[in-house]
């Protein structure tokens, strides 16, 4: 939830907002800011993709376009009403979305966007080239809309179209702070471990993208109504350039930063027209950043150095204003600049750099509330399937299993029993194999050979987010945290398994969500308390201690509520005190019946807690047994033992 102060001001921006034609009669004025409301829209849907899920996407005019034609094609087709109107753009360019995302998804990076981009301009062809439905380069002209037997005016338009702003505003804020927009945030984070937690990043990369799209036809369908009249060329390339520059310029990850960046886009080059208002703006500018500069410095949430060129580069241009006499032979030069100013000196956009001078901790840390929750470590109750089964037997079978890369078998010919209920020590050199075998059980890795059967079950050849939900979790040799994520939301994603609301119930809050939420929050408090860390809830995971975020990442396994878990070198990092700490957790985790593999360098800890352990060397078991028997093993103590461990 918004703290109150956040909350009050939003409340004032929107109120203010919405008395815009109050304040003015001037129909110039009132079209911009229905563009700029209308382009807030999308940058809201857009922002799930490029903020939150971390891909880029250069195929939102293209549904933006498809929106606003649906729109046109409906009523020049057919003279379908407004309310008929809004859910066809909205369902029509969400299925684009999504026949777009399905093929495009699979690749990441450049290639996404290439793909995104081709998306684009097929989309501008096809509404160009098909004149039986789109009238091609003559365009369509839609009136306003009727509303109630009504047809609205400027001013009437654009209090719906507020309307339907603040209701996507809404819709998109509580999508975001569900466990949609953990999962979605965890992409960004860390695919592997999204896998791992049962979120499977292929499907809600492709969730994500369908939301969006849906908010891109919303308001394809608003501007088609506002500017009376559509054609192909509107929908181009550079509109999509302009669209992703204001999610980076305005800020990601807030619904404010949409809002300012749909702004900056509309009115940016407007204002790069006159020349006045241009000093006005720029100087303006210079007062607001070496304010905010000394403010920063003085709070000591910045440094000098590193506010130096921001206010002398302001202040530069407030300067050069008033030296030029014409701005038009400036106006690119000046907008290239100024993008590329906020692009690379304010990399979390212009909200992002506000925040992080004026606000005295993370806002994440203001949006959740343990009142009247039971946290407790009863609350924990972890893995109850697991203790219906007797401990003793079989829970993983490998046998004969081979992980080739090339020619270089990192696994060979390896078998392996673990017993329920007990912790499995896996241990060798490094290079030995022991975390290939790992990312082998959980499906990162598909075996060369070999069968892997867990409770009665292959886990070959199924998905890491299958393997997870089926119940076996784990922990990584490299932290993979979610870093932007608090270490509660972080636990959260690995219970993202427990909630059955959908979208609808998210957007509604419906009584389903709210109690699988306030459910999510309290399991995910017992379990960070577990590991003792219930005092960093707010925390974000990458200011975390390493030794911490260890921890974290054990209190994140255990949300899944897993009979087998992995443990692949716990107490790295950690000091000698968080080792006897660690040790006396994973005794807990066994008791509450999960069975653990251990792999870890430290043999102290190994061979205190561990019931049995297998050796590796070379990607082949040498040795198995108990702990003793396994330290005096010659094979052992030759290959591992008493050689030089690193």
């Amino acid at each position: 939830m918004m703290n109150r102060k956040t909350l009050f001001a939003a409340v004032i921006g929107l109120a203010l907002l919405a008395g815009v034609p109050l304040f003015t009669a001037n129909s110039y004025y009132v079209h911009m800011v229905i563009t700029i409301m209308i382009y807030a829209i999308l940058l809201y849907g857009l922002d799930i993709v490029v903020g939150y899920t971390g891909q880029v996407s250069l195929g939102h005019a293209g549904l933006f376009g498809v929106g606003s034609y649906t729109a046109g094609v409906l009523f020049m087709k057919l003279g379908a009403p407004l309310w008929v109107i809004i859910p066809a753009s909205i369902g029509v360019t969400a299925a684009f979305g999504a026949l777009l995302a399905l093929p495009a998804l699979r690749v990441t990076g450049p290639y996404l966007a290439m793909v995104t981009l081709a998306f684009g301009t097929i989309i501008q062809i096809l509404i160009n080239e098909m004149t039986f439905l789109t009238e091609g380069p003559l365009g369509i002209t839609i009136p306003k809309p009727s509303l109630f037997g009504q047809k609205l005016s400027e001013q009437g338009f654009y209090w719906l179209v507020f309307a339907l702003m603040v209701l996507s505003l809404v819709v998109v804020h509580r999508i975001l702070k569900s466990q949609l927009g953990r999962a979605f945030e965890a992409l960004r984070g860390s695919p592997v471990a999204s896998d791992c937690m049962g979120v499977s990043v292929y499907r809600y990369k492709v969730y994500a993208f369908v939301i969006s799209a849906g908010f891109a036809g919303l308001a394809g369908c608003l501007y088609a109504y506002s500017e009376q009249y559509i054609s192909p060329n509107t929908y181009n390339f550079e509109l999509t350039v302009l669209f992703l520059l204001a999610v980076i310029m305005g800020g990601r990850k807030t619904r404010s930063g949409a809002l300012l960046g749909a702004a900056i886009i509309v009115i940016l080059p407007k204002l790069l027209d006159d020349l006045e208002l241009f000093r006005i703006v720029a100087s303006s500018l210079a007062v607001l950043i070496s304010v905010g500069a000394v403010v920063g410095v003085l709070r000591k949430m910045t440094t000098p150095k590193a506010m130096a060129i921001p206010v002398i580069g302001t202040i530069a241009l407030a300067g050069f204003s008033f030296w030029l006499e014409s701005i038009t032979d400036w106006r690119l030069s000046i907008f290239g600049l100024m993008i590329l100013f906020v692009v690379y000196y304010l990399q979390d956009g212009i909200v992002g750099f506000a925040r992080s001078l004026f606000a005295r901790k993370s806002p994440a840390a203001d949006s959740v509330s343990v009142d009247g929750l039971d946290t407790s470590r009863d609350a924990v109750m972890m893995a109850a399937k697991a203790g219906t089964h007797e401990t003793g037997t079989d829970l993983l079978v490998a046998n004969g299993v081979l992980m080739q890369f090339g020619g270089l078998k990192a696994i060979n010919q390896v078998d392996l029993r673990i017993k329920r209920g007990t912790i499995h020590g896996l241990i060798g050199p490094n290079g030995s194999g022991k975390s290939t075998m790992m990312n082998v059980l959980t499906g990162i890795y598909v075996p060369t050979a070999g069968s892997i059967v867990f409770a009665g079950r292959s886990v070959v050849g199924r998905t890491s987010s299958d393997i997870a939900l089926s119940g076996i979790a784990r922990t990584f040799q490299n932290v993979q945290l979610f870093g932007e994520m608090t270490a509660l939301q972080n636990v959260q994603v690995g219970l993202h398994h427990t909630f059955d609301s959908n979208i609808l119930d998210v957007s509604l809050h419906t009584p389903r969500y709210k109690r699988e939420e306030k459910a999510a929050i309290e399991r995910g408090m017992g379990l960070l308390n577990f590991v003792g860390l219930g005092d960093l809830a707010t925390e974000e995971a990458r200011n975390l201690p390493y030794g911490k975020q260890r921890l974290l990442e054990i209190a994140r396994a255990l949300a899944l509520d897993p009979q087998l878990l992995l443990l692949d070198e716990p107490a790295a990092g950690l000091t000698a005190p968080d080792i006897k700490v660690l040790i006396n957790i994973i005794r807990k985790i066994r008791d509450h019946g999960i069975t653990v593999i251990l792999i870890e360098h430290h043999m102290d800890v190994v061979m205190s807690i561990c019931d049995a352990v297998s050796v590796l060397d070379f990607g082949q078991k040498i040795a198995e047994g108990k702990p003793a028997e396994v330290q005096a093993d010659e094979k052992v103590i030759e290959a591992y033992l008493g050689g030089t461990a690193t």
